[in-house]
């Protein structure tokens, strides 16, 4: 059975949503989703360190439509690992397991990876919305499409807007026999 390892954050968790909401909570400013894109993610955010250092920002985060679908499904065809870089910020390792638990209860424990560096990472396929983490990745790659990376050539990765866009190529009956 062929393996995949998943991020969290960008790919499961909408973190985008998490950092619009605090910010306008913070501000009153309401940022636009479309003017963010091209954008990194410290020049989006002004206030990035100070939200995803705050009590509740991993545990919170809104859940990617059909992430949680496609998970149960795409569990079923392969060995599924989630894997987050979490130990940059203390208090996500505990919220990022409870927010697992909580939105994938069919997820193991032992299918969580908290790391600091992915570049150890070697499954057959990794899905992540970081160049940083798929460029060093030997195996099959997808860059899922956030503002950050929008506007920017997949490159050698191949470019997923959405889960059901995931589904149908990881899913589709032709490829899983091609690759069994």
């Amino acid at each position: 059975m062929r393996t995949i390892a998943i991020d969290m954050d960008g790919v499961l968790a909408d973190v985008y949503r998490q950092f619009i909401d605090m910010h306008f909570r913070d501000t009153g400013e309401r940022l636009n989703l479309e003017e963010l894109k091209g954008l990194t993610e410290n020049e989006a955010f002004p206030y990035l360190y100070t939200h995803v250092n705050s009590k509740g920002f991993f545990k919170n985060a809104p859940l990617i439509p059909g992430a949680k679908k496609a998970l149960e499904n795409l569990n079923a065809k392969y060995r599924l690992f989630i894997v987050s870089a979490a130990t940059e910020f203390p208090l996500s390792l505990t919220e990022k397991q409870a927010w697992l638990n909580l939105h994938f209860p069919f997820i193991s424990w032992k299918q969580m990876v908290f790391c600091g560096s992915k570049e150890i990472i070697q499954t057959d396929i990794m899905i992540d919305d970081h160049f940083k983490n798929l460029d060093t990745f030997s195996g099959e790659s997808y860059l899922f499409t956030q503002p950050h990376n929008a506007l920017t050539s997949p490159g050698k990765h191949k470019r997923v807007h959405s889960w059901a866009e995931v589904e149908n190529i990881l899913l589709h009956h032709s490829y899983l026999s091609e690759t069994e």
